[in-house]
């Protein structure tokens, strides 16, 4: 496995870590290569029967995308950024066993709308989640428009997506985002031992029950009205803006064109 991603079993749980702790495990595009390749190793292993999900070091889980990126993104280039997180995030949301977000730290952007996509999330006391991609002149873009309200309701859903606020985990707990808060030295047995209470059970039942919890929405329509919004938005003088002041560590001053 690659120095991006850590893969290691511990019995029935395949444990993967985002590995780019001095970029705070940003999502770039070849972690999310090989995240997906991780993945997939660990869902066609029939000893594997539950995946844990965190990120390297203390400080994040993942912080998001990789912003570097952006600058030389227009309309087509963001849609099909989008499009490939989704596909990936889509992917885990489908999973046939049953996938836990350990969230250690930030889970900003592109990184909160990772551990929407797993099936739980359990995050340590120091977690703070977020998507302030309208900071930038954006707007999520793998998936979070959508997945956001059905965990946390209309309402805080676009508090949460209008404002770019980051909430920390008691609040997130509150809401409906997480399904525990522990201290970070605990996280990663708590998050096992979710999991494994599953282990007893009929693994197709599982794996049915999953597949049935997807149909309570269908948000296809949704995905592709988000693809299309973010690809419009990365391609306006806010977008150039605001990625510009976020990598000159400045104020933006948008114009709302």
């Amino acid at each position: 496995m690659s120095s991006f991603i850590i893969s290691e079993k511990q019995s029935n749980t395949q444990l993967i870590t985002l590995n780019n702790p001095k970029a705070l495990n940003a999502l770039n595009s070849t972690l999310l290569v090989e995240l997906r390749e991780a993945l997939e190793l660990a869902l066609n292993d029939e000893q594997v029967k539950g995946i844990v999900l965190t990120g390297k070091g203390e400080k994040a889980f993942a912080a998001g995308a990789d912003i570097s990126e952006f600058p030389s993104f227009g309309a087509k280039e963001a849609e099909e950024l989008s499009e490939k997180g989704q596909s990936l995030f889509q992917f885990i949301e489908q999973a046939p066993k049953p996938i836990i977000a350990a969230v250690n730290g930030y889970a900003l952007g592109g990184g909160c709308e990772l551990a929407l996509a797993c099936h739980m999330r359990v995050a340590s006391e120091n977690a703070r989640f977020g998507l302030p991609e309208v900071k930038l002149g954006i707007i999520p873009g793998y998936g979070g428009t959508q997945r956001l309200p059905l965990l946390v309701g209309m309402g805080k859903a676009i508090e949460i997506i209008i404002t770019g606020t980051p909430i920390d985990a008691a609040e997130a707990l509150r809401i409906g985002l997480v399904n525990a808060v522990c201290p970070l030295p605990e996280l990663l047995d708590r998050s096992i031992g979710i999991l494994a209470q599953s282990y007893r059970n009929s693994p197709l039942a599982v794996a049915y029950a999953l597949q049935a919890v997807q149909t309570a929405s269908a948000p296809e329509t949704g995905y592709h009205i988000e693809r299309k919004l973010f690809g419009q938005a990365m391609a306006s003088k806010d977008a150039k803006e605001g990625v510009n002041a976020f990598l000159e560590k400045r104020a933006p001053h948008f114009t709302g064109k």
